[in-house]
Formats: C-alpha cells, structure tokens, sequence
C-alpha cells in the first residue's frame, strides 16, 4: 500500500499539465546576506520544458543568480486543504543576454497585459528598447516536489 506521500504525489505528466495552467510562480533566489529572497514572477515553458522568465539585468534577482545560479519555484493553488496542489521546482538557472533572446523567451510567457500577447514587428519603441536592458532567466529542474490534495477524496 502506498503511503499517503506516494499517493499524493503527481506524475511528471500531471506535474506537466499543472505547470502549464498557470501563470505566477515564487522564484526565491539566494540573497547576498544569506536569505532567501522571494518574488512572484509571470512564467512560460519553452519546447523543452523548462521554465522561462524575463528580468531587468540590474535587477535583485538577477544580481542573485549571477551569484549563485541555483533557485527554487514554487507554484500553488487551491483555497482549502482538500483541493490544494503544488510544485516545487529545485533548478539550475542559466542567464541568457540578447533582446531576440528575450523577445523569443517572452512569446512562452503567460500573464496578463502585454506579455499575454505575442510581440510583432508593431511593438512600440519602449518595449523594444526594455529588451535590451533584459535578460532571459532560463530554469532546469533537477529535482521536482509536487502534491495534489484532491487525490485524497476527502479524506485526511
């Protein structure tokens, strides 16, 4: 008999599938003074299925990854216990420089406003120009922790 872990746990399809309903995930990063420094970030999957965001390069997070590339995501949902889900990501990050780059990464983006649109060619200049002052933060997993509380039917 599985334990209650096991039985809660989602498949890497489900965790898939999960992933891909949403659009806001916890990135905490390691600060400088040692502490975790967390922030709710607008994500997308790219085609290999690793997680996709964009930062301004001078920004906290950003100057944390340069420091140490690791970082750990967290998305959750559900309003009670019995209907809670989540995945925690542990990742490698890579950052990519270049406003193609972060043109093609922001097309994977979820969110709402401008990022939930593809970008054209009749972008204004003041998006076109952010590019350049960006960069694409790209995270592969190594190890995933997921549960789904409505796998237990209720019961606790």
């Amino acid at each position: 008999m599985p334990s209650r872990r096991e039985s809660i746990e989602m498949t890497p399809e489900e965790v898939r599938d999960y992933l891909k309903e949403q659009r806001r995930i916890i990135l905490v990063t390691n600060g400088s003074n040692g502490m975790p420094h967390p922030v709710p970030m607008n994500f997308g999957i790219d085609d290999e299925g690793r997680i996709v965001m964009t930062s301004f390069r001078k920004a906290q997070k950003t100057k944390n990854l340069e420091r140490d590339p690791r970082a750990t995501l967290l998305v959750e949902s559900g309003d009670g216990y019995d209907d809670l889900k989540s995945v925690m990501l542990y990742t490698d990050v890579e950052l990519i420089n270049g406003p193609e780059e972060v043109a093609k990464a922001m097309g994977f983006i979820r969110g709402n406003g401008a990022m939930s649109t593809s970008f054209t060619d009749g972008m204004n200049d003041q998006v076109r120009t952010s590019f350049t002052k960006r960069v694409v933060m790209r995270f592969t997993p190594f190890q995933t922790i997921s549960w789904d509380h409505t796998k237990l039917d209720g019961v606790y």
